[in-house]
């Protein structure tokens, strides 16, 4: 690994255009479970599978039940930002690093000090009211008893992609036209099996492909760089 982190320094260096491409494994070091890891919430058990209750239509279907799994497994209000997070705010300072793309929905990224983050499945402190669109925080939705109501009488909805539901096209348009312009990109803490997020790095042309994962992704015979290891760990050694 040590012979890996030093290239991957030496990439970083001669690079003036990077891009990083994150997922769940980005905040497990902060305390947030991976979905699919082997304590993630995917092997937990529930009256109803996650993918179920975090759905579209369950969330139209059965809101209260919804949000009863949402305030107590989707938030961790006390989570913060670890070495990865902020080694990759201090690349942004730098000029080095021109975009965070996360699929995550914990704001870590923007905690840290990165400033360009697109957010493909939006995040748990924007929740808007469905009928007139009143912004509300996250304590709100904390706070709230069952589900959340605005002051117009509306139901207050995370501003978070669930199943069944589309990405934003512009935070999409954004995320590929970055990718297109990297010359390195940087793939941490995924497994690089959600779509349509996962076709993204097809845009990447550049010269540095790295993929930082504990476990093996569909994208390690395409690096030059490949590490499995905690990406919080690698990112400390990043000078």
């Amino acid at each position: 690994m040590e012979n890996a982190v030093q290239k991957l320094n030496e990439a970083i260096q001669e690079s003036e255009y990077i891009v990083f491409f994150g997922g769940a494994g980005v905040s497990t070091e902060s305390g947030i479970p991976d979905f699919r890891s082997v304590d993630g919430l995917y092997n937990q058990k529930y009256k109803y599978p996650p993918e179920t209750i975090i759905s579209h239509s369950f969330y139209r279907r059965n809101p209260e039940e919804f949000y009863r799994f949402y305030k107590d497994k989707m938030i961790f209000k006390d989570a913060k930002p670890n070495a990865a997070h902020k080694k990759l705010a201090e690349l942004e300072d730098k000029g080095k690093l021109k975009a965070v793309i996360t699929q995550n929905i914990d704001g870590l990224h923007q905690m840290a000090g990165s400033k360009e983050v697109l957010e493909l499945h939006g995040s748990i402190h924007r929740n808007y009211c469905e009928k007139c669109h009143k912004f509300y925080d996250l304590d709100y939705i904390i706070n709230s008893e069952g589900v959340p109501k605005c002051s117009c009488g509306g139901t207050v909805k995370p501003d978070v992609v669930l199943y069944e539901e589309g990405l934003d096209s512009e935070t999409i348009t954004r995320a590929i036209n970055h990718i297109r312009k990297a010359d390195m990109l940087i793939i941490g803490g995924t497994s690089l099996v959600v779509y349509p997020a996962a076709g993204f790095i097809d845009y990447f042309h550049g010269k540095h492909l790295v993929v930082v994962n504990m476990a093996a992704t569909s994208r390690d015979a395409a690096a030059d760089i490949v590490i499995n290891d905690k990406i919080g760990k690698v990112f400390s050694e990043i000078e």
